[in-house]
């Protein structure tokens, strides 16, 4: 492998930090990634990438889950648009239709997919002086919103890759993808892409994430890859509302039903098959103590350590969910508002992967195994594989702490190792 691409990749730190940094400040949530997309492709347009997709040519409409409502989209788009989102790009975003596909062709040979994924958590970053995002003048300013999980690393690395890739294009042999998938939280983006079309063709996709250095020390980190399947779930029970006092038999009580619901969803049996996982994180109902309560509403997600374990969940609890319901005379609506399914890393590409970065310097350890979240890349690796590609996914390791939380942060030496990793890895499978 050229070694000045891994040169290139270490000189373009500054610019790294600096396209992280205005990421971070400016965070967005899943389908509400406007400003960042339209400043991905411009990055990619001047790069000069074959094809830059944006809006409804990335995202399939039906395969959206989980889309905010249309004031949400509304008031994201507006805001966008005060904060310095690229007037050329941005209209495509309109209406929650997120994400940047950039495309090189470079000749025959495989197709290479590289996911990064861009949106943001719904938390309120912590304002402690000490801490690098206060200190050095980017922590977020949307309120509420912040990249508390280190897709602004994410997306910062993939700009990096474009910029060294699109440079180094004549060493290519076949089609490069950069996907920048919207909607990672709550694993609602990736099916969108999938059903696009994006995946078609495609011999080996490639993903990776930030994560919690075991020693402090910066490496790149692989493991079997596996993820739980999941899905999420809101219900919502209508009812009928009456004075409890005076006429509670006219009433239909939809929190009774919920709570039924929730006590018999925590009881599902669970399968030999693989380990399962549910949890009702939130119940809301009621409108007083008089009320017999008319509307109740729960949000779930089921997980399992194979697809076929978590279908098992997914199907056990929307029965409990319709016969609740029907216990307290009322009625259900159940929306799925993000899935994935089990994934896990094809073992030959994952070798590869070792080995490559072996030589070329990169620091890489193997990890324990042990799915303990789930991940809609797995939506790639599942299409891919199953039209006998490859798939990989990694850790990008570093002194990261606080992820989900107000106070997250991760270390920006972090970024040039993974334009490394990727930049290696493209290489080594066209061929430079």
């Amino acid at each position: 492998m050229d070694r000045s691409l891994l040169e290139q990749a270490a000189a373009l730190e500054p610019q790294l930090i600096a396209w992280r940094r205005e990421l971070h400040r400016w965070p967005e949530l899943g389908f509400c990634e406007m400003r960042t997309s339209s400043r991905i492709a411009r990055v990619l347009t001047e790069l000069g990438f074959d094809q830059v997709l944006v809006g409804r040519d990335v995202c399939d409409g039906a395969g959206r889950m989980g889309v905010p409502p249309q004031a949400v989209l509304d008031a994201a788009y507006e805001a966008a648009e005060a904060h310095g989102a690229d007037p050329e790009f941005l209209p495509a975003a309109r209406d929650g239709f997120t994400g940047v596909v950039g495309v090189l062709r470079c000749g025959a040979g495989p197709t290479v997919a590289l996911r990064f994924d861009i949106d943001a958590l719904p938390l309120t970053e912590f304002d402690e002086p000490d801490r690098v995002p206060v200190r050095e003048g980017f922590r977020s300013e949307n309120p509420g919103v912040m990249h508390a999980c280190g897709h602004d690393g994410h997306t910062a690395i993939g700009l990096g890759v474009a910029t060294v890739l699109a440079a180094h294009r004549d060493m290519l042999h076949g089609t490069l993808k950069l996907l920048f998938q919207p909607a990672e939280e709550g694993v609602r983006g990736a099916k969108s892409l999938v059903d696009k079309g994006h995946l078609e063709g495609v011999d080996y996709v490639l993903g990776a994430h930030m994560a919690v250095s075991p020693d402090g020390e910066l490496s790149l980190g692989v493991n079997s890859g596996a993820s739980l399947a999941t899905a999420k779930y809101d219900a919502v029970f209508l009812g009928k509302t009456s004075h409890a006092g005076m006429a509670p038999q006219d009433g239909r009580n939809a929190l009774l039903a919920a709570a039924t619901a929730v006590l018999n969803l925590h009881a599902i049996p669970r399968h030999s098959g693989g380990d399962t996982r549910i949890n009702v994180g939130k119940l809301t109902a009621g409108t007083g103590r008089n009320i017999v309560c008319g509307r109740a509403a729960l949000e779930l997600e089921v997980r399992g350590s194979t697809t076929e374990a978590c279908d098992y969940m997914a199907a056990y609890a929307r029965r409990i969910l319709e016969a609740a319901a029907a216990m307290h005379g009322c009625r259900v609506e159940i929306t799925c508002v993000g899935a994935a399914a089990g994934g896990a890393n094809s073992p030959a590409l994952a070798d590869l992967l070792v080995e490559t970065l072996t030589e070329a310097g990169i620091p890489i350890r193997r990890m324990e195994d042990g799915a303990t979240a789930s991940e809609d890349y797995a939506y790639f690796t599942q299409r891919v594989c199953a039209q006998g590609g490859q798939s990989c996914y990694f850790y990008n390791l570093s002194r990261a702490h606080g992820f989900h939380h107000g106070s997250f942060d991760f270390d920006e030496a972090a970024l040039v190792p993974g334009v490394q990793a990727f930049c290696a890895m493209a290489c080594r499978l066209m061929h430079a």
